[in-house]
């Protein structure tokens, strides 16, 4: 598959706040590099990273009515939080309107804010990528970024645990799929480590 960039580019500037449109470039570009480190498509990593964001700005009724129609399975967690719903609706719109059957893009979109255990090199790139491209300041981004440049599995982790913690300190209820990835990433990482 040919992954065009500028009518996408074009869809987004016409259909994203400004704020947005520089958001979802300053990733696009982010997991570009990160694809170039860890040996992914850059050129799908750029389209991945491009659209990630594409249904954000969507009233929660069109957001809600895209994830319904998804045919995704989708958890109830994530049914009960807004902020969830672009991903999920992000993916299907991708497929439906822009025709794209690559499961690994689809997949990217779809996890990009709540993981889940065994993702694919190329949706880990998506999900960091967002975490810690240009635009980004919170508190520890600089960590965030110097991690994502050590090891993946290590830069997963410390993502999943930053999206858990600011889930529980919002009052917010956690996906199943993001408690399994947050184990998943656990074992990974502690296999990883040399035994004494």
């Amino acid at each position: 598959m040919h992954y065009t960039i500028d009518d996408k580019k074009k869809f987004l500037k016409d259909n994203l706040s400004a704020k947005r449109f520089h958001h979802s470039v300053n990733v696009a570009e982010e997991c570009r590099k990160l694809a170039q480190k860890y040996g992914e498509d850059p050129e799908r990593a750029y389209f991945a990273g491009l659209l990630h964001d594409i249904c954000k700005e969507l009233p929660g009724e069109e957001q809600k009515d895209l994830v319904l129609k998804s045919g995704f399975s989708v958890f109830r967690e994530e049914l009960e939080t807004r902020s969830l719903w672009h991903g999920i609706a992000g993916a299907y719109f991708v497929k439906s309107h822009f025709g794209v059957e690559d499961i690994d893009v689809l997949n990217a979109i779809r996890f990009h804010t709540v993981a889940r255990a065994g993702m694919t090199r190329l949706e880990e790139i998506v999900y960091i990528g967002d975490l810690i491209s240009a635009d980004r300041d919170y508190k520890d981004v600089y960590k965030m970024r110097k991690i994502a440049y050590t090891g993946l599995n290590a830069a997963m982790l410390e993502g999943i645990q930053f999206s858990i913690k600011s889930v529980i300190k919002k009052g917010g209820v956690i996906p199943p799929c993001t408690v399994e990835a947050y184990n998943f990433y656990t074992r990974l990482l502690k296999e990883e480590k040399p035994k004494k």
